[in-house]
């Protein structure tokens, strides 16, 4: 027979709850948050610690790979802004774009002599101390891999890679070198969801069932219809370098500038829109977990011209019984508001605030409660400065590899049920995936499929 709830015992469990609120902050302390066609890769000394000894108050000497886009406005421009601010300077760039390497060295006030078209050689700079990567998603595993071989820490901007083992291997050499990895999604700094985290693992709103988030554009021109430089030819750009790993083909100005519109070179609305959301919602929970059961849908009805979905919803199943569902359109900015529903409470999340609203039944266990200007808001400086203090301190960042390898194993899990139409289940222990009949299923990778 269940027995009733008495005043008492409400009266106790509300007094443990707001308790446990104010030691959470102290527990979550222990959680911080093939390539044949392309010339043989030249190898790396390894390096079992950071290129410098660094103190609290030394400058951190950054290097630069892949200078366009983000690699200009959010790392190189972030550096160049609020450098002597972090005590961090700009020291080497690369790229396989002339227009680009020069722009960034005007922008840092180098030289010609610490700009590279190949990676490696910036790599092999004693006096980089840590590199942003902002190359195309096809490179992040083999740039990463390598710089924390040579010593250095990293952060890459999302999504982690291009595809699944590219991801482990990044978090297997981030294990093995001990460097501080970041992930480049300023969301996941953004003050909201650590508090959140907080509430959660007090037990605020009980048991977790539901998170629910989205990215939602709507472009009439297309979503990254990116300016194409009138410069942009075979003389200029190392179009070979630029492949990698992916098939050759010939060069493409369009492809180069407007990579996120094709299968090939990256995930489309997953890699780019989603990432920004499943990263905080993970966070948010206190204990990112790897995803169990992934399913995923995608379609291209409105913008023909590209290769992956402009409208997309994704199911992610964890071993704790939550689910989360996060959705993606380039064709529509209808999206869903940021909630995650517990089984005696729900937060809702909206710009710098947190509305705590008690499910009915519980009414007598769960106060109310609104958090307004929960700092800091949405800041790539301040997702920066983290990394970078982390660095220094020894200790792990926002965007840290924990978190990074279980977004990213939804994401690519969430490609593969898109593409192969199945409803996938994952094993964190042999890294496997299978169908609901048990049916094991390969990875894709470069050269699955005909788009790959």
């Amino acid at each position: 027979m269940t027995s009733k709830k008495t005043p008492t015992d409400s009266a106790s469990r509300r007094e443990f709850v707001k308790k446990s609120a104010l030691g959470a902050a102290a527990m979550l302390a222990g959680y911080a948050p093939a390539m044949a066609k392309t010339p043989q890769r030249k190898t790396i000394a390894h390096k079992t610690a950071p290129a410098s000894v660094l103190g609290a108050n030394d400058r951190l000497n950054i290097g630069f790979i892949g200078v366009g886009g983000q690699g200009f406005n959010a790392h190189v421009g972030t550096i160049s802004n609020h450098g002597a601010e972090f005590n961090a300077a700009g020291v080497a760039i690369c790229d396989v774009f002339n227009k680009r390497r020069d722009r960034a060295v005007e922008k840092l006030g180098i030289t010609d002599a610490d700009a590279y078209d190949d990676y490696r050689g910036l790599l092999e700079r004693d006096d980089v101390d840590a590199v942003f990567i902002g190359a195309v998603d096809h490179w992040h595993s083999a740039i990463a891999t390598d710089a924390m071989d040579a010593g250095k820490h990293v952060y890459c901007e999302k999504p982690m890679t291009r595809y699944l083992h590219e991801a482990f291997d990044i978090y297997d050499k981030t294990m093995e070198t001990g460097m501080i990895f970041q992930i480049g999604s300023q969301y996941c700094t953004e003050g909201k969801w650590h508090r959140a985290a907080e509430m959660i693992q007090a037990g605020m709103i009980g048991p977790l069932v539901l998170g629910q988030d989205s990215y939602c554009r709507n472009n009439p021109n297309g979503e990254w219809n990116y300016g194409i430089d009138e410069d942009s030819n075979a003389e200029n750009i190392d179009w070979a370098s630029w492949l990698g790993p992916v098939s050759d083909r010939p060069f493409s100005a369009d492809e180069y500038h407007r990579w996120r519109k094709y299968y090939p070179y990256c995930a489309g609305i997953l890699g780019d829109l989603l990432a920004h959301r499943i990263h905080p919602l993970m966070i948010a929970t206190g204990s990112p977990e790897f995803p169990v059961r992934v399913a995923s849908l995608g379609t291209r009805k409105v913008t023909p011209d590209r290769d992956v979905p402009d409208n997309t919803q994704v199911l992610a199943e964890f071993a704790s019984g939550l689910t989360l569902l996060v959705i993606g359109s380039t064709v529509n900015e209808q999206g869903l508001g940021q909630v995650i529903r517990g089984h005696e409470g729900t937060l809702y999340f909206s710009g710098n605030s947190i509305e705590l609203r008690p499910e009915r039944p519980f009414a007598d266990l769960v106060d109310q409660q609104m958090e307004e200007n929960v700092e800091p808001g949405v800041s790539v400086p301040a997702h920066v400065e983290n990394w970078l203090t982390s660095i220094r301190e020894n200790t792990q960042p926002n965007g840290n590899i924990d978190l990074s390898i279980k977004a990213q194993t939804i994401i690519c899990m969430a490609e593969m049920s898109t593409r192969l139409g199945e409803m996938l289940y994952f094993d964190e222990e042999t890294r496997k995936m299978t169908t609901g009949g048990g049916r094991e299923i390969e990875p894709i990778t470069y050269g699955t499929l005909e788009l790959s």
